[in-house]
Formats: structure tokens, sequence, C-alpha cells
């Protein structure tokens, strides 16, 4: 694997992640789907749950680029500056899904 697949690959992961807890309602897209009071509606995941799931993702991809980069040579050391911009990227990258689900007109 090369500099540049491996490159697109952490794009492309922190683009799925960061969409990830707006087009679902299960956490994580595997636990939850629970019903409201045993009815026929999902319950609906609350934006704070979005938001901690958003920032556990952030982590994963974070730690699986990391990965990566040690596996093409030596992994650099990081500082906090790293971390606000890759933060704000993040949230960048999650726009199209809060749009999706909070921004877009519902159609009932």
């Amino acid at each position: 694997m090369d500099v540049a697949f491996s490159s697109w690959l952490v794009i492309a992961l922190a683009l799925a992640a960061a969409n990830l807890p707006f087009f679902n309602e299960k956490l994580f897209a595997v636990l939850g789907a629970n019903r409201v009071n045993g009815g026929a509606a999902p319950r609906v995941k609350p934006l704070a749950l979005r938001l901690l799931e958003l920032i556990v993702l952030y982590f994963v991809v974070g730690a699986i680029a990391f990965a990566l980069e040690a596996r093409l040579g030596n992994a650099f050391t990081h500082t906090w500056e790293f971390f606000a911009i890759t933060g704000c990227l993040f949230l960048v990258l999650s726009f199209p899904g809060f749009v999706w689900r909070y921004l877009r007109k519902q159609r009932h």
C-alpha cells in the first residue's frame, strides 16, 4: 500500500464515519433500534448522542490513520494544533449528514 492510496483511504473512511451518526438511528450502526412504547415507530437518536458518536468515530478514524502511518514508515508526533485542525475537518465532513438529518424539508 503506497502513501497516496492510504491517504485517500483515510479520507474516505473519515467521510463515511463523519456522516454515519446522521444517516441511521442505531448507535454506531450496530446497537439499538428500540421502539417507542412498543409501537411501530423507531426511537429517534438525540443530537447529543449523535455528537458523542461523532467524537468516538473521530478517534477511531484517527487510530486507523495512525496505524497506516506507522505501517508506511515512522509515525510523527502530533500536537494540539493537529488535533484541532483534524477535528474541525471531521466536523466539516459531517456537514452533508447534518443537513440531510436536520435541515432538509421533511415530506410527510
